[in-house]
């Protein structure tokens, strides 16, 4: 421990693991290590203590616990985040992953979900009766932590945001108390938890809103060869500009991955892809779909009908849990002839088989509200890129990172200025960028709700009280 840290009794920390309906691991007991490993490999923090809770009143003590001892918390949920802000050196983690509860209403079409719960285990319990929300693209991260950043996937054109889903929250409080959030209830709260991070409280509820969707929806990928990256990307700008709600597609540059559908002898040579799904009606989609369909000469076409579930778990294999992460993200509000020569330059360098440059197509119904509607600002961009730098050896870390920082620089003339939190990798980030004009909105927030800076592992919104 350092010597900042005061480090409760004995006595004390025994007493208050008798207390919990979970469990309470210290860094010899078995499970530890285990507890403390987050997504990206490149994370290697030792808390002091992990509480793992089963319910909200583990919630409540493992927030009480550590305020009196003037203890650090920090929060772990699917612990998929890029910063890796669930864990930190000597401080009290406190684990939701064993709180895992669907509770779907088909009738209301709404779904209450508890902070353990990640996005197949989501899926899987909603689209039993052909419904579904807006989150994600790889289906092991945390519903938690994705929501409270913004949340948006392949749904988002059509459905909008995950916050723009979320009906109500429970909330536990840096006070220890349990309190309820929605727009009639702690309304200041609520707005603060749509985008806001993990500021202002830990969510041990979250309730959505569901719409009908799949069970089988049309999607599929669509693979090129990267000596065609222009042409394609300036086909993929022409199909966005008409683009319907319904039809969502993102490129991503990368080597090719040895799956079923793409020729063996491009298995590790470079492509571009173009990944294409639709929310509507498949025969529709068909028609809507078949102009991107018809761009230049692909290696493969594996558009077809495809399980919502299925498609929602495509791309988990190509960024597994223990890959070494660092990634960067800018919003665009047009796809220029400029950026497509950088996306073309810097796609000659991808340092790594595992990297790629991903350019989905948002906008949509997230632009359809005011940006002062939810703590997530950015309702003005119809592009993004995340550079998913990933490596397995630590001796690359040095090189995958410049490059990585180097593209992000490149492409920051043409971007928004905006930034979403959930794909910020430092451990400090840039919160003007991420919260943007809602910034002091959310510091009003976090100095009603946390004025003492307790929830700060996160990108923290710094109270002024």
């Amino acid at each position: 421990m350092s010597l900042e840290t005061p480090t409760p009794n004995d006595e004390a920390v025994t007493e208050f693991s008798e207390s919990l309906r979970g469990v309470l691991l210290r860094p010899d007991n078995e499970g530890y290590d285990e507890a403390r490993t987050v997504w990206n490999a490149t994370i290697d923090r030792h808390p002091s203590l992990v509480v793992q809770c089963a319910g909200t009143a583990d919630v409540i003590s493992a927030v009480t616990f550590p305020r009196e001892h003037e203890y650090p918390i920090s929060v772990k949920g699917g612990g998929h985040n890029i910063a890796g802000r669930a864990v930190d050196d000597d401080a009290l983690l406190i684990d939701l992953s064993s709180m895992k509860s669907v509770r779907v209403d088909p009738d209301a079409k709404t779904v209450r979900v508890e902070p353990g719960v990640v996005l197949n285990e989501l899926d899987h319990e909603t689209q039993a009766f052909g419904l579904a929300t807006p989150v994600g693209y790889n289906s092991t991260t945390g519903v938690a932590g994705l929501t409270l950043g913004g949340g948006w996937g392949w749904l988002s054109r059509k459905h909008g945001l995950t916050v723009d889903n979320l009906l109500s929250a429970d909330v536990v409080t840096a006070e220890g108390e349990l309190v309820h959030a929605s727009e009639s209830e702690n309304e200041d709260l609520f707005w603060g938890l749509r985008g806001g991070g993990g500021n202002f409280g830990i969510v041990t509820s979250f309730e959505f809103q569901l719409h009908e969707v799949g069970p089988t929806v049309l999607s599929g990928p669509i693979v090129h060869p990267f000596e065609d990256a222009k042409a394609v990307l300036s086909g993929y700008r022409e199909f966005a500009s008409e683009a319907p709600n319904d039809a969502t597609v993102w490129c991503v540059i990368r080597h090719a991955p040895p799956l079923p559908f793409i020729p063996e002898e491009w298995h590790g040579r470079k492509v571009v892809i173009l990944a294409t799904f639709y929310a509507g009606d498949m025969s529709e989609g068909e028609k809507v779909l078949q102009p991107v369909r018809d761009v230049g000469d692909p290696i493969a076409d594996a558009v077809g009908p495809h399980p919502y579930t299925g498609w929602q778990q495509a791309f988990d294999g190509l960024a597994p849990a223990g890959n070494r992460n660092y990634w960067k993200s800018h919003n665009f509000d047009e796809m220029t002839d400029e950026m497509i020569e950088t996306f073309v330059e810097y796609g000659e360098t991808i340092p790594t088989p595992e990297t790629e440059i991903a350019i989905p197509h948002l906008g949509g119904a997230m632009n359809e509200k005011p940006v002062d509607s939810t703590a997530y600002p950015h309702r003005n961009f119809e592009f993004t890129m995340v550079l998913h730098t990933q490596w397995t050896a630590p001796e690359q870390d040095e090189e995958c990172i410049e490059w990585t920082r180097d593209m992000h620089e490149a492409m920051a003339p043409h971007a928004t200025g905006g930034v979403y939190a959930n794909f910020v990798p430092e451990e400090i980030g840039d919160q003007q960028a991420a919260y943007g004009e809602n910034y002091d909105r959310l510091v009003e927030v976090k100095n009603e709700w946390d004025p003492e800076n307790l929830f700060r592992l996160n990108h923290n919104v710094e109270p002024t009280k």
